[in-house]
């Protein structure tokens, strides 16, 4: 089993790297490369899903982890870059529309 300072380092590593794509496919976006911000949000969510996973691990154990100070920061970045992952979705959809009405 993977040990808590562990966890909490891929979680922090990968919900970072969703975060920095989704903030990258918004860019996209925004220069009108609609498939190359689709391609980014869907790497994106592969981060992402790894990072919940390991929450999840950790969740599901029988022994409680310690709430410590990088665990702390860790579950922040995940929260973060989850919330930063829904409104980008929001957003690409704004810009497919726009692109199409224009």
């Amino acid at each position: 089993m993977v040990k808590a300072e562990e966890a909490a380092m891929e979680i922090l590593v990968n919900a970072d790297e969703s975060r920095s794509l989704c903030l990258e496919a918004l860019q996209a976006a925004r220069h009108g490369q609609v498939e190359q911000a689709n391609a980014l949000m869907t790497r994106a969510d592969r981060f992402a899903r790894v990072a919940h996973q390991v929450q999840t691990q950790l969740v599901a154990r029988e022994t409680v982890v310690p709430m410590t100070s990088i665990m702390a920061h860790a579950q922040d970045h995940l929260m973060t870059s989850l919330l930063v992952r829904e409104l980008a979705n929001e957003m690409l959809y704004l810009y497919q529309r726009y692109s199409q009405a224009t």
